[in-house]
């Protein structure tokens, strides 16, 4: 799932190398994922400009000319790709962009889980998922903001994350890597929480995102439709060492959800009664 980190410097890249290129053609190969609700999608995008890239939450949101918007939420499977026309076109390949440099913009997703909504300004509002977003992770949210938000929520931490309702961006993985970093098992009760821990996650859910997008700026180049994630500290790393104590890494999996923590260093209960 591409989260914060990945969409974030996608989107740098995009308003780098694609905004304000014009679309020349649209074309639909596997129209599961896409949910024209402004016109007919591969009729009424060519000839317009692709004029700015945004992210939020775990939605990336282009603005095109004429009150047209696409806001894609990828899920657990979608990627952006930029290639040349010649570039091997993927069975999951599902939306192409043929744009006036020459260049293809798809939209690439295995299960056909994600997403991809063609709207103008007045429907941005009613997009599923996008308006229960909560604050974004890399904004300003205050530690006393953070504590109050976090009295309606009776859940595991985990879930508080990846839900996105109090704040957006965060995933499967990152969450893995919050938790790590904070110290705190991802089956702690949020109402367990003591004042030292809440501190710990609230710095920790920023300062890990922004260390994961200097990696990522490195690394991905051209390839943004290419998942980095080698540089995890436990997020797929079951069995291997912890980087902290040398502890095996441990890993469950659940709901089409992949778990990954160090029982020593984010001690607590797997289940309380």
């Amino acid at each position: 799932m591409p989260e914060a980190p990945d969409l974030e410097v996608i989107k740098d890249y995009l308003n780098t190398h694609v905004r304000g290129r014009v679309v020349d053609s649209a074309q639909v190969l596997r129209p599961t994922v896409l949910r024209p609700i402004s016109g007919d999608f591969a009729a009424d995008l060519p000839g317009r400009t692709l004029e700015q890239f945004r992210r939020e939450g775990k939605f990336l949101i282009a603005e095109l000319s004429g009150d047209r918007w696409l806001a894609i939420n990828p899920m657990l499977t979608g990627a952006i790709q930029r290639c040349e026309p010649k570039a091997r076109v993927y069975k999951r390949t599902s939306l192409v962009l043929g744009l006036n440099d020459g260049m293809e913009l798809r939209y690439l997703d295995d299960r056909q889980m994600g997403m991809v909504y063609y709207v103008d300004t007045g429907q941005l509002e009613g997009i599923y998922r996008l308006e229960k977003q909560g604050v974004d992770v890399l904004s300003d949210l205050s530690f006393e903001d953070f504590k109050a938000g976090l009295k309606k929520f009776r859940g595991e931490v985990k879930g508080l994350l990846t839900r996105g309702s109090l704040i957006s961006g965060i995933g499967n993985a990152y969450s893995d890597e919050i938790l790590f970093a904070a110290g705190i098992s991802p089956f702690r009760k949020v109402g367990t929480l003591k004042e030292a821990e809440l501190e710990q996650l609230h710095l920790q859910s920023r300062r890990v995102v922004e260390d994961a997008i200097e990696v990522l700026r490195g690394r991905m180049g051209d390839n943004i439709h290419v998942k980095i994630r080698d540089f995890l500290k436990v997020h797929g790393k079951g069995g291997e060492p912890c980087p902290v104590c040398g502890g095996n890494i441990s890993q469950l999996n659940a709901n089409q959800r992949m778990t990954n923590f160090c029982r020593r260093c984010q001690p607590g209960m797997l289940i309380r009664n």
